[in-house]
């Protein structure tokens, strides 16, 4: 049996998430209370047809009970059965601006606890959580299409056993990616933004793969990325881990990162089958999805 349990802060596509499991074929439960989930390890571990459960957990369940989450997770009995924790979160600033644009009523909110402190009341109740997650997903960049397709590429689409890659592309300017296992620098590396003839291309066109390959500084940074993920990715797998995300950034992740990020993971594709790539700032601006 598969369970999955899906947390994250209120505003950062929790329900999103659990509609996608639910629609390819996950028994979901949203909002289950903490002290249940024995109980529904058990049973679905009995029943034969229940073989992909997913349940979310949120913050009113965990300030509604002294259990501790962290403990009644590693007391499951799940020999039988995959354990993934999966929590969402986002950027306050774009949490605010979520809630300002729904009028939706923070489930922590009263009329003495602000919204901005509820926000940051809820973070503090879920650290636990996020600390123990397998995957953590930073929808601060994410539209909805893009983080449906996250959750099936990366985790109902996951066989057991397996673990998912991502690669990953961004700018500097716009932040790292909080979600991200490794992070590497290439801003070092010729810049095809300053090539008038170039500046409008992206890392995907083949004006900027020629630019970049014709210098040997570019493929001397792949191929060290390159050896020391060969070097650890493996021990990974061989410690169960079932998520990995590599973070490539130069300035603006329009060009440079792009090119290796698509570079190594066609490179991971040949090695490993469950490799996806995502280019952060070009899906912000022109809605592409990961794949």
């Amino acid at each position: 049996m598969r369970l999955v349990v899906i947390s994250g802060r209120s505003g950062s596509g929790k329900s999103s998430a659990l509609h996608v499991l639910e629609d390819l074929g996950f028994y979901c439960i949203d909002n289950l209370p903490i002290g249940l989930l024995p109980a529904l390890a058990s049973q679905a571990d009995a029943n034969e047809k229940l073989t992909r459960v997913a349940v979310s957990i949120d913050a009113r369940n965990l300030s509604a009970t002294e259990e501790s989450i962290e403990k009644l997770l590693i007391d499951l009995p799940n020999d039988h059965y995959q354990l993934d924790v999966v929590y969402l979160d986002a950027s306050e600033n774009v949490l605010l601006q979520r809630f300002s644009a729904t009028r939706r009523k923070h489930p922590l909110t009263t009329d003495q606890l602000s919204l901005a402190e509820a926000i940051d009341q809820e973070k503090a109740l879920l650290d636990p959580l996020a600390n123990m997650a397998d995957l953590t997903l930073d929808t601060t960049h994410m539209s909805v299409h893009e983080l449906r397709s996250m959750i099936r590429l990366r985790v109902a689409d996951r066989p057991n056993g397996e673990m998912s890659i991502l690669f990953e592309s961004f700018g500097f300017k716009h932040g790292i990616p909080t979600d991200a296992d490794y992070v590497f620098d290439v801003r070092h590396l010729p810049n095809p933004y300053w090539n008038e003839n170039l500046r409008a291309f992206t890392g995907l066109d083949s004006e900027v793969q020629l630019f970049l390959n014709s210098h040997d500084v570019v493929a001397e940074m792949r191929k060290s990325i390159s050896d020391f993920l060969s070097q650890w990715t493996d021990r990974l797998i061989a410690a169960n881990r079932s998520y990995m995300t590599i973070a490539i950034g130069c300035t603006g992740g329009q060009h440079r990162s792009v090119y290796l990020a698509e570079q190594l993971a066609t490179e991971y594709r040949m090695k490993y089958p469950n490799v996806q790539v995502r280019h952060r700032e070009l899906a912000r601006t022109a809605n592409l999805p990961s794949h």
